[in-house]
């Protein structure tokens, strides 16, 4: 025969399994693919041709969010098209070096264009600024222009300060002539918060900001 099991029994088991569920750390699902994540995989494809597998994608993601709001179809008063807002001379010096970009209206040979010139411009501030503070020397020249930035970095010497820290740059920034320092230093900082609210996979956290990029 069975042994009857005590109602007791069960119930206490019943109430057990309950309080271990309630402990286990519950596992938030994947955010779905939003509009503002459509390019993520052409950001990867780019950066680890350009930069290697090893450097986070994210970063060019953040820096289309500055320049465009990741708006393939976006133009500045200036002439700059696409999500990283590049001119047409500048994207056919590019395209140049790289057949395949073909056309600068094309959401992904704009954005592999644009990451190609990040690298040509960070490959020369290498040597000319410190590790740490390439990236902000070579957005910086991206949206200023190189000769921009090697006018402030004179005016930092000047003021006897490292020219190679991207602090001093900001230190001097308003003295260097014809310099619209506002816009380019608001620029790096803002591709710095655009990084700051993308995930661990690159999705951009939805409690921060809006599906295309924006705060909310």
């Amino acid at each position: 025969m069975h042994a009857r099991r005590h109602p007791l029994t069960v119930l206490h088991a019943t109430l057990l399994l309950a309080a271990l569920a309630a402990l286990a750390p519950r596992v938030s699902p994947a955010q779905p693919r939003r509009p503002a994540d459509r390019y993520d995989d052409t950001f990867r494809k780019y950066s680890k041709r350009y930069f290697g597998p090893a450097f986070d994608w994210r970063i060019f993601k953040a820096q289309g969010m500055a320049e465009s709001n990741l708006d393939p179809k976006a133009k500045s008063w200036v002439g700059a098209r696409g999500v990283m807002q590049l001119m047409p001379a500048t994207f056919k010096e590019i395209a140049s070096r790289n057949p395949e970009l073909k056309r600068i209206d094309d959401p992904e040979m704009n954005i592999g264009a644009g990451i190609a010139f990040d690298r040509q411009l960070w490959m020369r501030w290498e040597g000319d600024s410190i590790f740490t503070d390439a990236r902000d020397f070579t957005f910086a020249s991206y949206n200023a222009g190189r000769r921009t930035v090697l006018n402030a970095q004179d005016e930092a010497r000047a003021s006897k300060l490292d020219p190679r820290r991207w602090p001093s740059i900001e230190a001097v920034a308003p003295k260097v002539k014809r310099w619209r320092h506002v816009e380019t230093l608001g620029y790096v900082r803002r591709i710095d918060e655009y990084l700051r609210q993308l995930d661990d996979r690159g999705r951009i956290i939805v409690d921060s900001v809006s599906a295309r990029g924006g705060k909310r």
